[in-house]
């Protein structure tokens, strides 16, 4: 468990972070208008993306990492709804700063960032787990959508 939470915490920081935070950081420096709402987004994205590396590390016991993946695979809380609430969660938080900043290019730069997140999942993701999963993955996969949360569990 001690090793998940660690390679959870680590992964974290290099990719979610980097990529929600680090970068919109650097394309606005988060300067100009406030269009505070947008904050709302940004504390929701970030909300999903945090517990979905706790239930890694309790569910699956492992994390999301490709290099360290889960013993089991992840189907509980938010994953009920969602496939991908990792990824939906970091595309909000990036979509909430556009918002707040009222920035064009952070705009561009969500819509770029879920292209590659979708691809990554699609052409990687998708086969590893099914490789690694098989069928319970395959069932998973037909009963919850990928990017657009259903309503009911």
């Amino acid at each position: 468990m001690l090793k998940a939470v660690l390679g959870s915490t680590a992964f974290f920081f290099a990719a979610p972070c980097v990529v929600g935070g680090v970068i919109p950081w650097w394309i606005s420096g988060w300067a100009g208008p406030r269009f505070w709402p947008g904050l709302v987004l940004v504390a929701v994205g970030m909300y999903v993306v945090l517990r979905a590396f706790v239930r890694f590390v309790r569910e699956g016991r492992g994390t999301p990492a490709p290099v360290a993946p889960t013993e089991e695979l992840v189907v509980g809380g938010d994953y009920r709804y969602v496939r991908n609430p990792m990824y939906v969660g970091v595309v909000t938080a990036i979509l909430g700063q556009a918002l707040t900043f009222l920035d064009v290019w952070i705009l561009g730069y969500g819509v770029l960032a879920w292209a590659v997140m979708a691809a990554f999942v699609r052409w990687y993701e998708e086969p590893v787990l099914l490789q690694r999963y098989g069928a319970q993955y395959d069932d998973y996969r037909r009963t919850v959508p990928a990017w657009l949360p259903r309503l009911k569990g």
